[in-house]
């Protein structure tokens, strides 16, 4: 349940704190003292879109702050299906509001708002002023017929979500066969021949950079040969060449050595050079011997490269030994031959999934067909419980023409709410304050299947007073004894069996307004619901009526 509420620069509310215990939990206050506020702040840190507006005009950012005690091990286990660990069975939940953008944390932990939209919605059951208004709607209708069946409908309808997903995938997976008989050939047989070409080419790793190479040489043959003959030239075939130039220097150098021995390192060394040059000259020739320029293995490699860069251009690599072109290729080759095999296996999965869908749906329609009746009774009971003098009540569940993934049923509410009047549709019969008392009757016949540990109810005393209202006070006391009960009401009888009674009062300080939540004692109480009354507040009458009120709400 919701322990405690922390509300600051939001909007009319400075600073506001409250505690909350279990039971019937009530706020009243005068029109326009913020209790609408506290509703919105409270809807701001469970995920509400709200804009910068709300913050107080003076302040930075606007804080909202929310204390959860987890007293149910079921919603414990719930929560750590969404990653949420709690320690010591509570949860903090907050909220800060500022120019720059929204910060959410659960558990001091930065949270997104889907995240804590999921949450809150297991911790929290918001009713607001016009969410009766949701009863008009037959999905709505439809959602209370299969909450109050019950578990068996809550696994039926997961099996015909699960059959009504596989039938919607075997139905797009038959979308995908649009080809005609000419189609498919025509493509098998421009495949085949990509495939054969692909073969044919028969790319061998490494292939087309060694060509490439290869034919970079051939191109520059003849420069290559002049370069050689040029330096063979210079080194020893020339009328003056290096070589003629060593055996000189070396002539030279063994004279010297004879009048000097400590020069025969350089005559060693001019040999060595003799040596060298000797081998270069050796190996150019040979080079010039065995490289001769051979005009169709030139044309050979040039035609090959030009191919190689065509199938690249077409196909990618085709060197990578895994070949991926042509298992791709292949692969699509097969998958349109064993197209008219495929497509009749997929209208097989059709018929299958369309049979699973449908038995799935009768189920799910024979567990609704047998609830209705008594959710009717239920509700009956209740509705003449909050007063309403003259109640025919029926859930007509109609089968729908298409499936969906709740099945193929349409609930719908007929109801009758005065004596010689045919039933009707909800939305044609029932006004607003009946339309709120009836969406409290669906709460209370509920409330032992629901697990959500806290509804909080904005204002649902709309449209009604007298008799009525104290009905409806007794009806929310019923429904606090399952669940925490948080609500706003401006009308004595519905706020009088409280179990805690909450004052709203709007103040000036200085030149501001602040809005203000405390708990009221016994004698603050009574004087609440004697100005709610209406009476003269120095009448004792009044007060005695109050009490009269809060001893009957007892």
């Amino acid at each position: 349940m919701l322990l405690h509420y922390h509300v600051k620069n939001f909007a009319l509310i400075e600073d506001a704190s409250v505690d909350f215990g279990p039971g019937l939990n009530v706020l009243t206050g005068e029109t326009g003292a913020g209790k609408s506020i506290m509703i919105d702040a409270l809807n701001a840190a469970m995920g509400a879109r709200t804009g910068t507006d709300m913050i107080r005009r003076g302040a930075e950012e606007a804080f909202v702050e929310l204390l959860f005690s987890l007293e149910d091990e079921a919603l414990e286990e719930a929560l750590r299906a969404l990653d949420i660990r709690c320690e010591e069975h509570t949860l903090l939940l907050s909220r800060r509001i500022s120019a720059g953008r929204s910060l959410y944390k659960i558990n001091e932990e930065v949270a997104s708002q889907a995240r804590v939209r999921a949450v809150t919605a297991l911790l929290v059951d918001l009713h607001g002023q016009h969410e009766h208004q949701s009863l008009l709607k037959p999905e709505r209708q439809l959602a209370v017929l299969d909450e109050f069946a019950g578990a068996a409908c809550e696994k039926a309808k997961e099996e015909t979500a699960l059959a009504y997903h596989s039938y919607q995938e075997a139905l797009k997976a038959l979308g995908s066969f649009t080809l005609s008989e000419e189609e498919r050939q025509r493509q098998m047989d421009f495949l085949a021949f990509e495939i054969q070409e692909i073969r044919q080419a028969a790319v061998q790793p490494g292939e087309r950079d060694a060509l490439a190479a290869r034919f970079k040489e051939m191109s520059a043959f003849e420069k290559i040969e002049g370069a050689l003959q040029k330096s063979l030239e210079y080194l020893s075939e020339g009328r003056e060449n290096a070589a003629e130039f060593l055996i000189r220097a070396q002539r030279e150098l063994e004279g010297a050595v004879r009048l000097s021995p400590s020069l025969e390192d350089f005559s060693q060394e001019v040999m060595t050079a003799q040596d060298i040059l000797s081998s270069a000259e050796h190996g150019m020739k040979a080079y010039l011997a065995d490289s001769s320029f051979n005009q169709e293995d030139f044309q050979r490699t040039e035609k090959r490269l030009d191919e190689l860069h065509r199938l690249e251009l077409k196909y990618g690599d085709l060197s990578n030994p895994s070949n991926e072109a042509l298992k791709k290729r292949e692969l699509e080759w097969e998958k349109l031959e064993a197209y008219e095999q495929e497509r009749k296996k997929t209208e097989a999965e059709i018929s299958r999934s369309r049979l699973i869908l449908e038995e799935a749906s009768a189920r799910l329609h024979a567990l609704r067909l047998a609830a209705a009746p008594k959710l009717d009774a239920a509700l009956i009971q209740e509705m003449k419980a909050l007063n309403f003098l003259s109640v025919q009540l029926k859930t007509e569940v109609e089968e729908l023409a298409d499936f969906s993934a709740g099945g193929k049923d349409r609930a719908v509410i007929t109801v009758s709410l005065n004596p010689g009047e045919a039933p009707g549709p909800l939305q044609k019969v029932a006004s607003g304050g009946e339309l709120s008392r009836i969406m409290l009757a669906i709460k209370t016949v509920l409330a032992d299947k629901d697990r959500i540990p806290t509804v909080i109810f904005d204002e649902i005393d709309s449209g009604i007073s007298g008799q009525t209202a104290q009905a409806v006070g007794r009806k929310l006391k019923d429904i606090s004894r399952y669940r925490q009960v948080i609500l706003i009401t401006h009308l004595p009888q519905i706020a009088a069996p409280a179990d805690r009674h909450y004052g709203i009062e709007k103040q000036v300080e200085g030149a501001r307004t602040l809005t203000r939540i405390r708990l009221l004692n016994e004698e603050e109480s009574l004087g609440e619901l004697a100005r709610l009354l209406g009476g003269d507040l120095r009448s004792e009458s009044v007060y005695e009526t109050a009490r009269e009120l809060k001893q009957a709400g007892r």
